[in-house]
């Protein structure tokens, strides 16, 4: 086996080494048993998995930054809540349908991972439903109820858009980050330049 082959080879493994991992918890979860038997099968079941339905190697950005983790953890509970009460108010209101739409958000910082996150996030906080991406785009498609006019759909995509920025904060890889810090500096300077004319 060549060298470069053999480093290729290791480098997949230790990417999907908490691919493998998940899915032996998963089966050990699935069956309620933690045992080595348990852990074993697993083991043996994650393997054939991974090789019979291979898909490409996810490449994870190898940075986490704990502070806005919890803080996005935090800010999604609430969205969650708020969504929730939003949801349930509309439901109520018998004098008036809530509005809906399809609307489309280009992604600015996503990769494949970032833009994962932000349509799975989009779509548990009630209200909003992903129905549709374009990964060479990276646009999502989101089914959205309570909007009544252009600034409500304005509002929206800029939600959406707000927690892709909290989703590169806090796992985006370093170069996403970057680019982040580089557009709010950007903005800053604009607005302070803006504001004093």
């Amino acid at each position: 086996m060549r060298r470069d082959t053999r480093r290729h080879l290791w480098r997949d493994i230790r990417v999907q080494l908490p691919f493998l991992a998940w899915l032996v918890v998963l089966w050990m979860l699935l069956w309620a048993q933690f045992t080595v038997l348990s852990f074993l099968t697993g083991l043996v079941v994650a393997i054939f998995v991974t090789r019979v339905f291979r898909l490409p190697t996810v490449a994870l950005s190898g940075r986490i930054n704990l502070w806005y983790a919890a803080l996005f953890v935090v800010q999604f509970l609430g969205a969650m809540v708020v969504g929730a009460l939003a949801v349930t108010r509309q439901v109520f209101d018998f004098r008036r349908q809530p509005g809906t739409a399809i609307i489309a958000v280009p992604l600015r910082y996503a990769d494949d991972l970032v833009m994962t996150h932000v349509a799975v996030v989009s779509s548990l906080i009630p209200g909003s439903l992903v129905v549709e991406t374009d990964r060479d785009r990276r646009i999502l498609y989101l089914h959205v109820i309570g909007v009544r006019n252009r600034d409500d759909v304005e509002k929206q995509r800029q939600g959406i858009l707000r927690w892709e920025r909290r989703v590169v904060r806090a796992l985006g890889d370093p170069a996403q980050y970057r680019a982040l810090k580089a557009d709010q500096r950007a903005g800053a300077d604009h607005a302070t330049k803006g504001g004093a004319r």
